[in-house]
């Protein structure tokens, strides 16, 4: 095809910036007069027709020139692995489907293009090809890897292994929408990936609206795939193993008519007519694997083509452009003339995109409008005499967490490794494991509200996901397990704060069993998550919770459920723990960050040592200390920080570029009612970091004691003390910091 320059009068002015056309299109006088796509109508009547192949034809090439005009003009981007399953995607569109995710970060490049030519991206004011080239990779801008800051764009896509959980909860949410998501055989070997479908179909047999697209092209980002050697019949049955009922997989070598070398191979690269019929099979594929999806079978489609087709480069060489791939870079040039459309091409193209799915992505998505979910009743919050008997934390919040799932049958709570074990056994009882064996006495039953795969990336996807795409979720798990499900919760609390819509927040809650846990071990005690959650507490929509007992953790957990965009972590034990609070004192401690749970004046002219203290079994060592300190005069506060983001500085904290932007933070004066003394010792059984709010604005002589290292002890007391953190050293170290 030769590149022409058409007169100014015959170019769609969305077509500003398209630095090339073809002078003629074969086939396009037979197949290309009329959108396939009818006016009212919403995707292409009969999958056979030739002339929706052809068109469908159209848009995959149309998404492959958009992609590499964009990427060229920042000599940036991921063209490679989308340009492989262009046609699968198109079909897709094609077909009416247009609630589509990614586990493929690297497919943003053809997910803008799409969102481009549908015209959802004219929410943010792209029009124009040149708009579009001017703001990938800007900030306010097309970002490098999808965010929901996008219009039309469900879910967010960066690290592997997380889109099936985006999917997933939004099949179970919306069960009469189809949710297809891109994987790519690169990625196919990320932990999770088959695991966490096994367990959802086991738990949902019924919801099986998601469907696998498999972008087998036989590369990965820099090397050939690990699956590149199976063959057909291995990668069926590898699906069809992990409980697939259906696999429907096209495979472009059948269609091959120019004798390419290889497994993996370019439908570009084939005849017109070739071409046509690689097309026509694709669309008819994705038809019958999309029914089967809706219809009760867990199906996967594959599309088996070259990584890089259609193009600058192929295999792995195709997957990122570098700095020389500008747009006078002769393989950028030449991949561009020859994927360009003609004018009336384009025009033809964005038609159907249009009218595809009934409208724009950015307005008929399930995520680009709020998720319809019951009022939540007054929850009954039991409230304990101060000083009355010990109570456990976690059992007393899992009675409130029972009492949600009820008024909001949505509700989902996620464990892997055991809700009585955290001692919220409540939850079970009230909500049942969702579990194929009926057993009244584990409290399991199908259609259960209780998730418990024996994954934690899984059990934080499904319910990170949930909140994702609107729904109230709980995350529960020992905080020695959490890390391993904190990657998709950290990808959903961003895309929170980036969100163009309100959603419920994402809410956790960790038993704090590093120091419950001795004698099991150091396996057992891995409290520096905290220090994950420190540092993102400067993104500004995260609050890590520290309630000091069984009332200031129902406290907590009924502001959760109040809060928007934000990511909730509530920390607690599962041991009876002494009444320190009332209610009206945490929720003062929620707005404050922190609240004053004990202060004795010393003698005339003695000075005061203040403890900072988060946790709630760590506070025994600390009253211990404040009492010897007493016996010798001096004055002590005791000071619970429940919620240390309230304590940073305004300036402190990226809140103001967040989306549900919560600005509120204790000031100076606050700040030294509870702090100010002549001594501060902060105290923690977790990661030092979580202190640093406290630490960065005393002026006051101080110094931290926090955890060290696990190791195997008796009781939670020789674990503190393994760590230095006793209440001699604490009354020793406040006397050396007073003198």
């Amino acid at each position: 095809m030769t590149a022409v320059t058409p007169t100014p009068k015959s170019v769609p002015v969305f077509c500003e910036g398209i630095q090339y056309f073809g002078d003629a299109l074969p086939g396009f006088d037979t197949y290309g007069q009329a959108p396939v796509i009818s006016d009212g109508e919403t995707a292409i009547a009969d999958p056979t027709d030739p002339t929706a192949a052809y068109q469908t034809m159209l848009y995959a090439d149309a998404l492959r020139y958009l992609m590499l005009q964009v990427t060229g003009s920042k000599a940036s981007g991921h063209p490679g692995g989308f340009a492989s399953q262009a046609e699968a995607y198109a079909a897709l569109v094609m077909l009416g489907y247009k609630n589509i995710v990614t586990e493929v970060g690297h497919h943003a490049p053809g997910f803008y293009s799409a969102m481009f030519l549908d015209r959802s991206l004219e929410d943010m004011g792209i029009e124009t090809v040149q708009q579009l080239r001017d703001r990938f990779r800007e900030r306010h801008g097309l970002l490098g890897h999808l965010s929901g800051y996008i219009p039309g764009i469900l879910a967010p896509a960066g690290p592997l292994g997380q889109g099936q959980h985006f999917a997933m909860s939004a099949a179970l949410l919306h069960r009469d929408k189809l949710f297809p998501f891109t994987i790519g055989d690169g990625g196919l070997g990320e932990p999770y990936i088959m695991s966490s479908m096994a367990h959802f179909h086991t738990a949902y047999p019924e919801v099986t609206n998601f469907l696998p697209v498999l972008v087998w092209n036989g590369y990965s980002q820099e090397h050939h795939s690990m699956v590149s050697l199976l063959s057909n019949e291995q990668m069926t049955a590898y699906w069809q193993g992990n409980g697939f009922e259906q696999v429907v997989m096209i495979d472009a070598k059948d269609f091959d008519d120019q004798n390419q070398a290889g497994a993996f191979v370019d439908s570009t690269a084939f005849s017109f007519e070739q071409r046509l019929e690689f097309v026509k099979a694709i669309l008819s594929g994705v038809d019958t694997a999309a029914k089967a999806a809706l219809s009760g079978k867990l199906t996967v489609f594959i599309i088996k083509q070259l990584k890089g087709a259609g193009v600058h480069a192929r295999g792995a060489k195709s997957h990122n452009l570098y700095a020389q791939h500008t747009l006078d870079n002769p393989d950028i040039v030449g991949a561009l003339k020859t994927r360009a459309l003609t004018p009336e091409a384009w025009e033809l193209v964005r038609t159907n995109c249009y009218r595809a799915g009934g409208g724009s992505a950015s307005k008929t998505v399930v995520t680009e409008s709020i998720l319809s979910l019951p009022d939540l009743e007054m929850l009954p919050l039991e409230e304990f005499p101060v000083g009355g008997d010990p109570k456990v934390s976690t059992t007393a919040m899992g009675r409130l967490v029972g009492q949600v799932g009820q008024s909001d049958r949505s509700f989902v709570v996620t464990n892997a490794d055991g809700n009585e074990a955290s001692g919220i056994a409540n939850i079970n009882q009230a909500l049942k494991i969702n579990h194929p064996t009926e057993d009244p006495l584990y409290f399991q039953q199908p259609g259960g509200q209780v998730y418990e795969p024996l994954s934690e990336d899984a059990c934080a996807g499904l319910a990170a996901g949930l909140a994702l795409m609107g729904a109230r979720s709980l995350w529960c798990s020992y905080e020695s397990f959490a890390i391993n499900g904190l990657p998709i919760w950290q990808t959903v609390t961003q895309a929170m704060a980036e969100l163009r819509r309100p959603t419920p927040a994402t809410v956790t809650l960790f038993t704090a069993g590093a120091l419950e846990q001795g004698r099991n071990g150091w396996t057992h005690q891995r409290p520096e998550i905290e220090a994950y959650f420190a540092a993102m507490m400067r993104n500004g929509n995260v609050f890590p919770l520290f309630p000091p007992d069984a009332n200031s953790i129902q406290a907590c957990y009924d502001w959760a459920l109040t809060t928007k965009n934000k990511g909730i972590v509530i920390t607690a034990s599962k041991s009876p723990l002494p009444i320190r609070t009332t209610f009206e004192q945490t929720r003062q401690a929620i707005d404050d960050g922190a609240i004053v749970l004990q202060e004795v004046k010393g003698d005339p002219g003695t000075k005061t040592v203040v403890f900072a203290v988060i946790g709630d079994m760590i506070l025994i060592p600390v009253f211990e200390a404040a009492a010897s300190l007493e016996a010798e005069g001096l004055g002590v506060r005791i000071v619970s920080v429940v919620n240390p983001r309230r304590v940073y500085r305004p300036t402190d904290v990226a809140w103001e570029s967040c989306s549900e932007p919560d600005g509120e933070f204790l000031d100076d004066a606050g700040f030294d009612r509870l702090f100010g003394g002549d001594a501060l010792i902060a105290v923690t059984g977790g990661a030092s970091g979580m202190l640093e709010p406290v630490m960065l604005r005393s002026t006051a002589r101080r110094d931290t004691f926090a955890w060290k290292r696990g190791e195997t002890t008796a009781s939670p007391g020789e674990l503190m003390a393994f760590n230095g953190i006793t209440a001699e050293a604490l009354a020793k170290r406040a006397i050396e910091l007073v003198h």
